[in-house]
């Protein structure tokens, strides 16, 4: 969602005021900021770190949608480096 090698957190807050209709949940990495998705109502699908001593309750099954969708974009810039002949 941002630009080259810039952080998604940057893009954080603009991105979640966007919607007209706030989402209901929102499958992020680790980094994402829990206490502020609550604020809003967000349900937030993000696993706690594994060396965490007490467990994050996730929803696993939205979770694992998280990886059809980085698979998706991966295979988006494959192909532009592919049709721009850029490697």
């Amino acid at each position: 969602m941002t630009v080259g090698e810039a952080a998604d957190c940057r893009a954080y807050d603009t991105l979640i005021a966007l919607p007209e209709q706030a989402p209901q949940a929102l499958l992020a990495d680790k980094g994402s900021i829990r206490a502020d998705l609550a604020s809003r109502d967000i349900k937030a699908v993000i696993p706690g770190r594994s060396n965490r001593r007490v467990k994050i309750k996730h929803d696993r099954a939205l979770y694992k949608q998280r990886n059809r969708i980085e698979r998706m974009f991966g295979h988006l810039k494959i192909n532009r480096a592919i049709a721009t002949r850029y490697d």
